[in-house]
């Protein structure tokens, strides 16, 4: 049981029922053997004289010169323990010694989720779509409707899948539980599972009329519309959830959700890093020299003039600051924005006349 030798009783209680649900042969990764040895070690090492028996002679004994517990019968307090597909039960013999119950119950449903739901209807599917951008657009930020196939409540019905009208009668398979009992023997003992009635999937009555246009399930494919709405500083990449405009569920269940990918598109003048963009242009030696304004357009389409700073070398990149993308915001609101970087290639005159000539080198005299 992986305890060590000296271990507390409340030690061994822990560790057996950790691994006791963890092997169950009823769960989808069980061990029947494994969990058999659990079973026969926790009976032992529980009980003061097993115990004891068993540190000194490595086994112990019953009366009639065997095994003190070899299997046969459901163990103590896991009396019908059944593990359930669409829900769950568990009837435990509450003379046995499992210490807290609150406990106990605890542990189960944290393995397997919550509580377990009486109806058994299906939820709508989640939808991923993609959304192109140009980085103009991530910029801006934008809002679009978009369509796309997928299922939607039937019309005919109004997604319940049936005739609401037309009244209900009672499930003659559960009798109106909305749920049955399954008994099972095994090596171990009588395990019991309580599950959703699979003829009225767990609602404990049936329609008396059903929807023929959407064959009772309360869906039909169609083509929903969703408005988008994009922030300003998108990335590439990122996630928009939009709850509820995923597929409709089952006879008015939960519809899924949808997903919409942003991916921004390379562009031909910026590269963007975050929220910076890195951009390069072309000079003359005279507008490097002389110090003249350049013109240059952002990514949100604005023309400015910037000026190439006396000492700067040309092997830098010339930072402007609150010209990248969007750093957070939203419509209409003021944004923070990332910077601008700008590589500069030195353009040279394919030809030169005698007195350029002569004045670059009169240039290169004073430098």
């Amino acid at each position: 049981m992986g305890v060590k030798p000296g271990a507390s009783a409340e030690e061994i209680k822990k560790a057996y029922r950790r691994l006791a649900h963890q092997h169950h042969p009823d769960k989808i990764h069980g061990n029947e053997a494994k969990f058999k040895e659990i079973n026969e070690a926790y009976q032992i090492l529980s009980n003061s004289e097993k115990r004891s028996q068993y540190d000194r002679f490595g086994q112990v004994f019953s009366a009639g010169g065997g095994p003190a517990y070899g299997g046969g019968g459901p163990m103590p307090g896991w009396e019908n323990f059944g593990f359930g597909g669409d829900g769950f039960r568990w009837n435990v013999d509450l003379g046995s010694d499992l210490g807290d119950l609150g406990e106990v119950f605890e542990s189960i449903f944290e393995q397997f989720g919550g509580r377990p739901r009486r109806q058994t209807y299906t939820r709508g599917s989640d939808i991923e779509l993609i959304q192109e951008l140009t980085l103009e657009q991530a910029f801006a930020g934008l809002k679009r409707k978009i369509k796309y196939n997928t299922y939607v409540p039937c019309g005919t019905c109004g997604g319940a899948g049936y005739d609401k009208n037309k009244g209900f009668t009672v499930c003659s398979v559960c009798q109106g539980k909305g749920e049955i009992r399954e008994q099972r023997k095994t090596f171990f003992g009588n395990f019991s599972q309580v599950k959703s009635c699979p003829d009225c999937r767990g609602r404990g009555e049936k329609p008396n009329a059903s929807c023929k246009a959407c064959k009772s399930t309360g869906r039909i494919l169609g083509v929903r519309e969703a408005a988008v709405e994009i922030a300003p500083g998108v990335e590439d990449g990122q996630v928009i959830k939009i709850a509820g405009m995923g597929e409709a569920g089952e006879q008015g269940t939960a519809a899924g959700d949808l997903y919409v990918i942003v991916k921004v598109k390379a562009h031909p003048v910026f590269e963007r890093k975050k929220d910076d963009l890195y951009t390069s242009k072309d000079i003359s030696i005279t507008e490097a020299a002389l110090g003249r304004e350049i013109e240059i357009k952002d990514i949100g389409g604005r023309n400015f003039h910037i000026q190439i700073p006396a000492g700067f070398s040309l092997k830098d990149k010339l930072r402007i600051s609150g010209r990248g993308m969007p750093r957070f915001g939203a419509f209409g609101g003021s944004l923070s924005r990332g910077d601008l970087y700008i590589s500069f290639n030195l353009k040279t005159p394919k030809h030169l006349s005698a007195q350029a000539k002569k004045l670059l080198e009169d240039l290169d005299k004073e430098l």
